[in-house]
């Protein structure tokens, strides 16, 4: 992939989403359109995205049991995604029929653990070991269900493609190193992560957020 980044685009404004992608689409790699600007334009806003001729990354998160999820990915055929994300939680079944239900030319990725989330939030939620940990352990399960790859933050995209050497990882919360961290705990600059095996960038905030949003992508894209 000669350009990695993939810009987060969850403007309410469907006009605004648009224009701010035609401004930066020649210094970036693709879109990645998540549940608030889906659940705000559906099936129609992705189309208008995708009419810039940039591969489309639906951030959907599906979790649920296993049938829901197959008709869930089926529906979204027509859209035609480069990636879709579903969670590693709804176990290795779910993983399996999504992966069987996605077009053939659609990476099927599973989420891990929340880049918003440390190992005290990790605990709280219930589970045993480390947020780092337990990416591993989410990982083989994707790889075992036939997946083409996982998301996690860039502190574990090392760890997890020395076990899974093929593997397509998505990492997420990406700052560059001026860049306020807002909600990301497990952050990482876009260098970092390159270095460490991430096969794709998903920056939002530092370029959609910045005074001029083209210059910003290519100043990131110059780190890598």
């Amino acid at each position: 992939m000669s350009n990695p980044i993939y810009l987060a685009v969850d403007l309410p404004d469907l006009a605004r989403a648009s224009a701010l992608v035609q401004q930066v689409r020649s210094h970036i790699g693709g879109v990645k359109l998540g549940l608030e600007f889906f659940c705000a334009h559906g099936h129609h806003g992705v189309h208008e995205i995708a009419k810039l001729g940039l591969p489309i990354f639906l951030d959907l998160k599906l979790h649920d049991i296993p049938n829901t999820v197959a008709a869930a990915m089926q529906a979204i055929h027509v859209l035609e995604p480069a990636i879709v994300t579903i969670h590693a939680a709804g176990g290795r079944a779910m993983m399996e029929d999504a992966k069987a239900a996605a077009g053939a030319h659609t990476k099927v990725v599973a989420v891990t653990m929340l880049t918003s989330l440390d190992d005290s939030d990790v605990a709280r939620i219930g589970y045993s070991g480390t947020a780092h940990d337990n990416v591993l352990r989410l990982a083989e399960l994707a790889h075992e269900a036939g997946l083409d790859g996982i998301v996690c933050s860039g502190q574990e995209v090392g760890a997890v493609r020395h076990q899974w050497r093929d593997g397509f990882f998505v990492v997420p919360g990406v700052r560059p190193a001026s860049a306020v961290l807002g909600d990301q705990k497990r952050a990482v600059t876009p260098r970092q992560a390159r270095d460490a095996g991430a096969s794709v960038l998903v920056i939002g905030r530092p370029i959609a957020r910045a005074d001029d949003p083209d210059q910003a992508a290519r100043d990131i894209m110059a780190t890598l």
